[in-house]
């Protein structure tokens, strides 16, 4: 079992930037492929970037070149750099664990691109 708080998100200028984290508890962080997801008002719930125990990464080609996800097993901590933010960023972003078929959500922050 994993319990996962995320954190970071908010109103920011079209252009800026955001850092979400996700702290994690409760299992052995290290082993969990780390993904954030976001979800539009009206839209599915998509996924943006995920990073696997090993690190590898992987994005959707709407924030290559943009966003960041990266992962400190030391603080069970993923984050998600979010910079040149556009108003179709705007969204819940949504944090999973997913180790096995075994899937743990977070509870979701609110970003908002705007000016």
């Amino acid at each position: 079992q994993v319990q996962l708080v995320e954190s970071g998100g908010g109103l920011v200028q079209p252009g800026g930037s955001l850092r979400l984290s996700c702290a994690a508890s409760g299992s052995i962080f290290s082993i969990y492929t780390m993904a954030w997801y976001r979800q539009a008002p009206g839209k599915q719930r998509e996924l943006v970037a995920f990073i696997t125990s090993g690190s590898t990464t992987n994005y959707a080609d709407s924030v290559k070149g943009r966003f960041t996800i990266s992962r400190d097993n030391r603080k069970n901590t993923v984050y998600l750099q979010m910079n040149s933010l556009k108003p179709e960023d705007t969204a819940v972003y949504y944090c999973k664990a997913q180790f096995r078929n075994n899937d743990y959500w977070g509870q979701g922050t609110q970003v908002t691109v705007s000016s």
